[in-house]
């Protein structure tokens, strides 16, 4: 098997390839965008994240034997399109949000220019990674701003399918958690590792002691210990017997997570363990992490929660035709006019206005016209939102890699802090910057 993205894609993309190479307007210039309509789950804003794995995908959307054959084989497509795919490759542009951006609803995460057969054939792709990313993106942006400046650590493999579960730690990571425990996330992508023992550790050996014993052994000190196997309070007086009063950290993973760890920081506290961090995890989320905010604790693990969205595991983007040429050569808007599905048509230039570094709307300059797009210079008050991210099917190679994730994460953190302080409540509310929409002025 060759390694191509090309049917990671619906049929009816190529069944109208097919009819548009019939009819003659697969070669139509056609612009296309990436938006949600609203932000799912009543989210306060929504995260981008994704887009390096895109620009990926998109250049490994290549049609080989493999592919070819079984489009052939099961009818697919005719001939005429099978010798069109066999030499395809995405020559269009790519602009859009950087990775780690924060969006609100009509923002045009990602815009795709080319020919309509360059650019059709990548909707399920574009959306199938940007969907479930910026779920995960947003979801861990929310518990980063519960948790504060303790660490969190992403350990959802086991809750998602396996090439999920790395998306998934790459996206926690640009949002705001510090480490993962997937290592095929830290061997690709570059994010931090971490993970020492299960309960299993525990109940392999003939006693917690032994356990504790050999871990310690094995790992120092300064590791952390799994001290709920049996009873917490006899843990944590195993745990300082074995390590002494340096031991690194203890795990709490079951039980009612503030009593228990304000029991556990008083008993440490009275055996001398006075600098031993308590870790907890079990089934946590960003309202769970919020109720925590006064415990005794310096650091979490969270699981499930975050690798399904928290409840929220896509972000509900769309990938519509905004623009397309007319016969005459000139450009024409388009957009769906169905009832709660409309669009905005037209090519869109992005801004965020701010005032004294908060910011206050996202704001849409929308033409009608191709070359009519709005600068940053006519907007001095606001923070243009879009970047160039493939130009002629050469992706920009900062957007690439571990590279790419440490930039989308850093670019994170930059933009979380102009947000008002309501945009940062976990309770379900209006997105927490309206959108406005404006017609390009005409040059001239």
């Amino acid at each position: 098997m060759t390694r191509s993205t090309a049917l990671h894609t619906d049929r009816y993309e190529l069944t109208m390839l097919d009819a548009a190479l019939r009819d003659g307007t697969a070669t139509r210039r056609c612009v296309f965008e990436v938006f949600g309509r609203r932000l799912s789950g009543g989210r306060r804003f929504g995260v981008v994240a994704g887009t390096g794995r895109l620009l990926d995908a998109i250049q490994d959307f290549r049609f080989g034997d493999d592919e070819l054959r079984f489009l052939r084989d099961n009818r697919i497509v005719d001939a005429t399109t099978i010798d069109h795919l066999a030499d395809y490759r995405f020559t269009g542009s790519v602009t859009g949000y950087r990775e780690g951006e924060v969006y609100f609803p009509g923002s045009p995460l990602l815009t795709i220019e080319g020919t309509f057969a360059d650019a059709v054939v990548l909707e399920t792709l574009a959306l199938s990674i940007l969907n479930y990313d910026s779920a995960v993106a947003t979801a861990a942006a929310r518990m980063s701003v519960a948790a504060g400046d303790r660490p969190l650590a992403e350990m959802g493999s086991r809750r998602a399918s396996e090439e999920a579960a790395v998306a998934a730690a790459r996206a926690a990571y640009i949002a705001g958690f510090s480490a993962t425990s997937n290592l095929e996330a830290g061997r690709r992508w570059g994010v931090p590792t971490m993970g020492t023992a299960a309960h299993a550790w525990t109940l392999l050996h003939d006693s917690e002691e032994d356990a504790f014993r050999s871990q310690i052994e094995a790992l120092g000190t300064d590791t952390t210990l799994l001290i709920d196997t049996y009873d917490i309070a006899e843990g944590v007086r195993t745990a300082v017997r074995v390590a002494g009063t340096e031991l690194g950290g203890v795990r709490i993973d079951s039980g009612d997570l503030p009593i228990v760890a304000g029991e556990v920081r008083a008993l440490l506290d009275e055996l001398g363990a006075t600098r031993t961090r308590i870790t907890v995890t079990s089934d946590l989320d960003e309202y769970a992490l919020a109720a925590l905010a006064a415990s005794p604790v310096g650091s979490y693990g969270v699981g499930t929660s975050v690798a399904t969205g928290s409840g929220v595991p896509t972000a509900g983007l769309v990938f519509k035709l905004v623009a397309r040429e007319a016969a005459d050569g000139s450009w024409v808007a388009v957009a769906k006019a169905s009832t709660q599905k409309a669009s905005h048509g037209g090519r869109k230039a992005a801004f965020r206005t701010l005032d004294q570094g908060t910011a206050t709307s996202e704001l849409i300059i929308v033409s009608d016209g191709f070359e009519e797009l709005a600068t940053a210079a006519e907007h001095p008050d606001a923070r243009a939102l879009q970047v160039a991210l493939m130009v002629d099917g050469q992706a920009d190679a900062a957007a690439l890699g571990p590279s790419g994730v440490e930039a989308a994460r850093a670019h994170h953190a930059r933009v979380r802090e102009e947000l008002p302080v309501r945009a940062l409540a976990l309770s379900k509310a209006d997105p927490a910057l309206a959108t406005e929409y404006r017609e390009a002025t005409p040059r001239g």
